[in-house]
């Protein structure tokens, strides 16, 4: 309707959550069908975001203060409380007042009197109980501590979480929303700190990167048209890559139209820079959508190679194809799945490498894919192996003598990386593994998601 103002921020936010079930859907595409502006878009994406990564212990906090489980609390009451306590803890600059009365705002849309009175007295007794917004986790009592940043926490007066001395595994698993199964698994891998430190990337806001095209123009210049747009932004010097620190939406960033960039995480362009592509090879990207490792193969070569880019879900290679013209790349053959094997029998022939970035658990990037925590367990990650094991069974037989396999995953469970790759060379003896890099995901200066890489040769 013209003249209608756009719903609030968190308006939207608990809209999206009512519709949001993380176990069977995703909150990203219910969001974007709801944004009107840049504002809406930033706000309510952190809101959304923010409440899902951290919802567990979220509802600990509830459940404390509200005096009944939460599961007893109507779903769309609990959405507003849950955006207010996400609020609370999270965005500890937010004033106080402010999120309590939007709150209440809220719920009287949908409920009467006696269910908004209890959306307010709910988040008022948190406030009561929250000693500090921000205080240094140095100083804090585990108990009483919820981390709202890798050096600083909202602390309570009182102990709402499990003792850390009592399972560590517990109170990460509650600390930071994620399965105490696949926490123990990182306590048993990498020991304490590292599993805190993954625990902490898992929940971060996650930066937005971007990979200059290098077919069109440089990191330089690139960054150069980014500042006279007055947009904030840092390169990121060993990979060649900018960092947006701006809020803005990634279409309307100088030189997106042009074809300038593709959004890329840092460890995410590990793999292809570990193969090292050289012009003229014949490569096959097999597992491709939505395409942003496919240009990067035809960028390293000077889109002067033949580059097969495939992938079973025919919707998701339009995305391929979108990318490769935006930014301008010529080498990219598509092809569909089903025609895969006639196309690299009669067209092209062996490849001299293939780029299998297999479908896996998502364990390194939960912080952008923050729905995978309600959905991955051992028996997934399990059928995933299976998945996996039979892709580079299919990627062998494609290879020339000496071409070598990229096989990546952004996961970092052993079962899908160096496990299933010793298990492959057990039972294909003429190949051998030239390297292998594991990449656990930071919160560092230059954030970044976890990922593997292997790179295997056929000997013969």
């Amino acid at each position: 309707m013209a003249g209608r103002r756009p719903k609030p921020a968190r308006a939207i936010a608990i809209e999206v959550l009512n519709r949001c079930d993380p176990r069977k859907n995703y909150a990203g595409p219910i969001l974007d069908k709801l944004l009107h502006t840049t504002d809406q878009r930033r706000r309510a994406t952190d809101l959304v975001f923010g409440t899902l990564r951290n919802r567990q212990a979220i509802d600990t906090v509830i459940a404390a203060f509200s005096g009944r489980p939460v599961d007893r609390i109507e779903g769309k009451l609990l959405n507003i409380i849950r955006v207010g306590t996400y609020e609370l803890v999270y965005s500890p600059t937010t004033e106080d007042y402010a999120i309590v009365n939007e709150a209440v705002e809220s719920a009287k849309t949908i409920a009467g009197k006696k269910q908004t009175a209890f959306v307010n007295a709910v988040l008022r007794q948190i406030i009561r109980h929250i000693s500090n917004r921000q205080v240094p986790l140095a100083q804090g009592d585990a108990r009483r501590m919820l981390p709202n940043a890798p050096s600083r926490g909202c602390e309570f007066d009182i102990d709402l979480l499990p003792g850390d001395e009592a399972s560590v595994a517990k109170y990460l698993s509650t600390v930071f929303s994620l399965p105490e199964w696949l926490v123990t698994d990182w306590l048993d891998e990498f020991g304490e700190e590292s599993t805190r430190q993954i625990c902490f990337a898992s929940n971060r806001r996650p930066s937005i990167y971007i990979r200059p095209n290098s077919l069109r123009t440089t990191t330089e210049a690139l960054a150069e048209k980014i500042s006279l747009a007055d947009i904030e932004f840092e390169i990121v010097p060993e990979v060649e890559m900018i960092r947006i620190k701006s809020p803005r939406a990634v279409t309307q960033l100088p030189g997106f139209v042009e074809g300038l960039f593709i959004v890329q995480d840092i460890t995410a362009s590990q793999a292809v820079r570990i193969l090292n592509p050289r012009p003229g090879w014949k490569i096959l990207d097999l597992c491709a959508a939505p395409g942003v490792k496919t240009t990067q193969l035809a960028e390293a070569t000077g889109d002067s190679t033949t580059i097969v880019a495939t992938d079973i879900d025919s919707r998701r290679l339009d995305m391929v194809k979108d990318n490769t013209a935006r930014l301008g790349i010529k080498s990219v053959k598509i092809a569909e799945y089903e025609n895969l094997q006639s196309v690299a029998a009669a067209e092209i022939g062996p490849f001299d490498a293939v780029v299998l970035d297999v479908p896996c658990s998502n364990t390194g990037v939960l912080a952008k894919r923050f729905e995978a925590r309600y959905r991955v367990n051992p028996n997934t990650i399990k059928a995933l192996t299976e998945i996996q094991s039979e892709l580079l069974g299919t990627t062998a037989v494609m290879l020339k003598p000496q071409g070598k396999i990229c096989y990546s995953t952004c996961s970092i469970q052993k079962e899908e990386n160096s496990e299933l790759v010793r298990d492959f060379l057990k039972q294909n003896h003429t190949f051998e593994l030239e390297s292998e890099k594991l990449i656990l995901p930071s919160t560092g200066d230059f954030d970044y998601d976890g990922g593997y890489t292997a790179i295997l040769v056929k000997k013969s």
